[in-house]
């Protein structure tokens, strides 16, 4: 899922709406956001964003992101 990744580096926000579920569940460090516009919020002020441990597809887009 680098695309994710790389979507996030560089503030494309626009692509990473295209990339993740609407509904989608991040977690991170065992903390779990769900939804694209909270998780954007989230991951706008993230450094260093993990890599996928495991995720889950939905309608082509990623649903659940574990990192």
């Amino acid at each position: 899922m680098s695309a994710v990744l790389s979507a996030i580096a560089s503030d494309d926000w626009t692509a990473f709406a295209k990339l993740v579920h609407p509904y989608v569940h991040w977690t991170e460090d065992g903390i779990t956001t769900r939804g694209r516009t909270r998780v954007m919020a989230l991951l706008s002020g993230h450094d260093g964003i993990k890599p996928a441990r495991a995720y889950e597809l939905r309608d082509g887009q990623v649903y659940r992101w574990t990192s």
